[in-house]
């Protein structure tokens, strides 16, 4: 059994939800130190897109009417699609899915870095 009490703390300015998430990974997964940064960049899009859903819900929904009457996204749409990509694929990338593989083409498929 791996001795987990060495392992890297979250950073602080993660919400405490990102911060569960980055102790449960740490907890299943053995990373390469390089590997902390991609962490670190998926909780942060984790929490920016939480941030902007909530954002979204605070300002009334979907979309704005513009000074000139003409209706259009707000802003915290791109937002919260842009995190929800970075997310998916830093997760990918860090290849925490460790499912089997799909039969649908993809990009190639990732060596595994669960714990044993």
């Amino acid at each position: 059994m791996t001795d987990l009490s060495n392992l890297p703390q979250p950073p602080v300015h993660l919400t405490d939800e990102a911060a569960a998430w980055w102790r449960d990974v740490l907890r299943d997964f053995e990373l390469a130190p390089h590997h902390l940064r991609l962490l670190r960049a998926a909780c942060e899009a984790w929490d920016r897109m939480q941030q902007a859903r909530q954002a979204l819900a605070d300002h009334g929904g979907l979309t704005f009417t513009d000074e000139r009457g003409v209706i259009r996204a707000h802003p915290a749409v791109a937002m919260e699609r842009d995190a929800r990509v970075a997310f998916a694929r830093l997760v990918r990338e860090l290849d925490l899915d460790g499912g089997a593989l799909s039969e649908a083409p993809r990009p190639p498929a990732l060596t595994s870095n669960r714990r044993n």
